[in-house]
């Protein structure tokens, strides 16, 4: 379930940190929002620490119409490595059990993604 990612990149001088903004989208399964919501209004404190172990910071979802948008930013070195990390947590493996039944992933994803990646084609700082 580890995503493949082309994120934008975009270097900070002072902090020598690249930062890459990740936009990506899936659907929920209709009759699943309710649910969705509930979770996410307490994510489980396991979680959302290994989220932040993993280098990712700013992180939203978003829901409009039975689909959701997520937004991160990643701070570290090595994505695919952080990515790994994450998912052979068994607390986090736990939280997608419950999360991706309630998932519908885009038939129009790229191989080896859950949810979809989605192109940056404009950036405001």
């Amino acid at each position: 379930m580890t995503p493949k990612l082309h994120a934008a990149k975009r270097t900070t001088l002072r902090k020598k940190v690249t930062v890459q903004r990740i936009g990506m989208v899936i659907k929920l399964k209709p009759g699943s929002a309710d649910t969705y919501k509930k979770y996410h209004a307490a994510v489980w404190p396991e979680i959302l620490n290994k989220i932040s172990e993993c280098n990712i910071k700013n992180y939203s979802v978003f829901f409009k119409d039975d689909l959701l948008f997520g937004y991160l930013e990643y701070h570290g070195s090595n994505l695919e490595e952080d990515w790994a990390k994450m998912a052979a947590d068994a607390k986090t493996q736990e939280w997608w059990a419950i999360m991706e039944p309630m998932q519908d992933p885009l038939p129009t994803r790229r191989k080896g993604e859950w949810w979809a990646n989605m192109e940056e084609v404009f950036h405001l700082e």
